[in-house]
């Protein structure tokens, strides 16, 4: 159990300097009881106190890393049950599950190409696992090998042989992969390996019981580069499980728990198997592995993660500049609205439909909508006529007319004194682009 705020406020400076972020010590002390900040940001708490407060002062889930480079994927260090109260910060690792009885080397050259693009953002799946179901050394080792000859990303070794496993990750172990799984039987040797190799140890438990007692020994030995498997395969069960985890080491800092956690789906149906690892995103694995591996079947997934990542307090936004759409030239139509992704793209899709080669001027407003910049005045004449400016539109188009949404069509008057040019009124919504272009500028 973590320290309490009073009990952490004993030990800090009590200067209320406030250069911590908070505005008194004792504030910042329930930040810290709470982990919402960390002991770095008081400059003047002493090496005494540093030490006593190392209990409260560590994140209540660890953060552990697998892969290296360009590729390394971060786990757990997350502070919050509800992402509304702050943010979560680490996505969910997507691992697509391959078996060394099969073609290793076709199945992670396809994952290597599992890349998305979707409204201006870019997806792509994490993590490879790569399962011994043969039972036989060489061939694991070979699809290990062949594996990591396709592709970069991280890697999951699975196999509860701790001499099969060491002989494949002879080959990878610079690429510090997660090591799948210690187990009351075999933890001691496990330890061992993963100690050697410096690598990220996922440990399974039969229940959270027995999970919390295994990962108790693992520490003693002195490892805690540590992923939670509870072992429940169930889809209820498994859900249960990771709440459990994530509640017992936000609120009750219980130290067994505060590692990341990994599921596996169990579903035969791909479609069923991604609405099982949606499940398990969402509550709160930190690595799904599933064996669905079609880009049609994964696209709704990492949309969701993509989605449950996001600063909820921040919109989704697009970089506000001058955009092209086609070929365009000095006759072409300038559009102009927000730079909030969603309506920045709804446009941008209506106009490519329009077939004429046009402009779109995404405005600066944070992020958000039309009616709701204009109603708090971020997308008003002045600041779309300086948006004109900033982008050069006289040195590219000569026609010196600019189109505005139809819902703000109050701005017309304004936006002509401040810019000089023709303001027209586009249609209300961005459906009615097509019909509009075809009579204004065909």
């Amino acid at each position: 159990m973590g320290l309490t705020g009073l009990e952490i406020f004993k030990h800090l400076p009590k200067t209320n300097c406030k250069e911590c972020g908070a505005p008194t010590c004792l504030a910042f002390a329930m930040s810290l009881a709470s982990g919402k900040a960390t002991l770095d940001a008081c400059p003047y708490v002493t090496d005494e106190a540093r030490a006593a407060l190392d209990s409260a002062a560590a994140p209540p889930i660890k953060l552990v890393k697998i892969g290296t480079g360009d590729h390394q994927l971060e786990l757990g260090d997350e502070t919050e049950l509800f992402r509304h109260d702050k943010r979560f910060f680490h996505p969910t690792g997507v691992a697509v599950l391959i078996s060394d009885t099969g073609d290793a080397a076709a199945e992670a050259a396809a994952f290597d190409e599992l890349e998305f693009d979707r409204v201006g953002l870019h997806y792509v799946t994490d993590v490879v696992a790569v399962k011994c179901d043969s039972g036989d050394g060489a061939k694991f080792k070979a699809a290990v090998e062949a594996v990591a000859a396709k592709t970069a990303k991280a890697m999951i070794l699975i196999c509860e042989d701790p001499a099969v496993l060491a002989g494949a990750l002879e080959a990878v172990a610079d690429r510090k992969p997660l090591l799948y799984a210690a187990t009351a039987d075999n933890y001691e040797k496990m330890v061992e390996l993963a100690k050697a190799k410096g690598c990220p140890l996922a440990v399974r438990g039969k229940n959270l019981d027995e999970l919390a007692e295994l990962v108790e020994k693992i520490v003693a030995l002195g490892y805690k580069e540590l992923v939670l498997d509870s072992g429940a395969r169930d889809t209820s069960k498994v859900l249960a499980d990771l709440t459990q985890i994530r509640r017992s080491a936000i609120r009750k800092r219980f130290r067994p728990f505060g590692y990341p956690t990994i599921a596996f789906t169990g579903k035969e149906d791909p479609l069923e198997e991604v609405v099982q690892a949606g499940v398990y995103l969402s509550k709160y694995a930190s690595i799904v592995v599933l064996r669905a591996a079609k880009k049609e079947q994964l696209l709704p997934l990492l949309s969701w993660r993509q989605n449950l990542f996001t600063d909820p307090q921040k919109p989704i936004a697009v970089e506000p500049k001058l955009y092209e759409v086609g070929d365009v030239n000095e006759d072409s139509p300038v559009y102009c609205t927000t730079n909030f992704s969603l309506t920045y793209f709804i446009v941008e899709g209506e106009v490519e439909n329009s077939r004429i080669p046009s402009y779109i001027l995404s405005v600066d407003t944070g992020g958000i909508s039309v009616l709701t910049a204009y109603a708090d005045n971020k997308f008003s004449g002045e600041i779309i006529a300086k948006a004109m400016k900033e982008a050069g539109l006289e040195s590219k188009v000569k026609h010196k007319k600019i189109v505005i949404p139809g819902h703000v069509a109050v701005l017309k008057g304004t936006l002509e004194e401040e810019s000089g040019w023709e303001v027209l009124v586009g249609p209300r919504e961005a459906a009615g682009i097509p019909k509009f272009a075809k009579e204004n500028f065909a």
